[in-house]
């Protein structure tokens, strides 16, 4: 008579797959080692077979500091995401409201028009784009980083799937004691989407964070330069500086790794609250 217990049983058939699972998060962490790893080496250790520096080289992050403008291009990049995640949350939420809240004609079928929009490569928009911010002047500006992705498909989308799990009783309770759309919106309505507006404000600040294409059509001067371009700059005006490229890099994924590690229980209660629509 077998004395297994069923939970024993469990964890015996999961086993393989939590091993599957060790090894897949390894090899995804094994790059991030390396260039940490490689940002304490001298340059000719950086083509060496072996990951550990010999001798720890903490001059190579302030030595980026005197090659490059480096607070600079963090500065600004922490700029355009910032303004980019502000107007991007606001304007997906008024929207989001007006699709999912308010009755209008063909309300929906325009709502499915504007997710099709999602299906454009964003290369198909780098023209158009780029001829708008042209002939408004805002070519090597910040104005034209953040403007034309100051609106989102995707952060409507999510937005209108929270507001619709809100119960419709409360827009009726407001309205009868005298409550405006703009009042029911900004009173009721978005207090309780917070969640998905937490959420989407990570997802479009660590997206705008690294932004590299659009920034690197848009800007002409150095000081305007956002990480991802000052880091292609740095790598192409200063010759082979692999270790002090990644203690570049290295210092450019702090900003990332602290929202995250302070956001991420808003993160995962976000995306849990908004995959169920009550």
């Amino acid at each position: 008579m077998s004395t297994t217990s069923p939970k024993s049983h469990q964890r015996e058939r999961a086993l393989p797959l939590h091993l599957l699972l060790c090894l897949l998060s390894l090899a995804m962490i094994g790059p991030f080692v390396w260039m940490v790893l490689t940002s304490f080496k001298t340059l000719p250790e950086v083509a060496a077979e072996h990951w550990v520096p010999n001798e720890w080289q903490w001059g190579n992050y302030l030595e980026v500091f005197e090659v490059i403008p480096f607070t600079r291009f963090i500065w600004n990049s922490l700029l355009i995401a910032g303004w980019v995640t502000f107007l991007q949350v606001l304007t997906s939420a008024m929207a989001a409201f007006s699709f999912a809240r308010l009755q209008w004609p063909h309300r929906d079928r325009i709502f499915f028009l504007y997710l099709g929009t999602m299906m454009l490569p964003g290369l198909v928009m780098l023209i158009p784009n780029y001829q708008l911010m042209v002939h408004f002047g805002l070519v090597d500006s910040y104005l034209g980083l953040v403007l034309p992705a100051a609106f989102s498909a995707f952060g409507t989308f999510l937005l209108r799937q929270f507001m619709l799990s809100i119960p419709s009783a409360l827009d009726e309770a407001a309205a009868i004691d005298g409550a405006t759309p703009w009042q029911i919106f900004w009173q009721v309505i978005l207090p309780l989407s917070r969640p998905g507006l937490l959420t989407l404000s990570i997802f479009t600040f660590m997206g705008n964070y690294h932004s590299f294409f659009w920034p690197l059509v848009m800007i002409k001067s150095v000081e305007k330069y956002t990480l991802p371009v000052g880091l292609l700059h740095f790598d192409s005006s200063y010759g082979q500086a692999t270790n002090l490229l990644m203690a570049a890099v290295t210092m450019s994924v702090v900003p990332l790794i602290i929202v995250f590690t302070l956001l991420q229980r808003h993160l995962i209660s976000g995306i849990q609250v908004g995959a169920v629509k009550g």
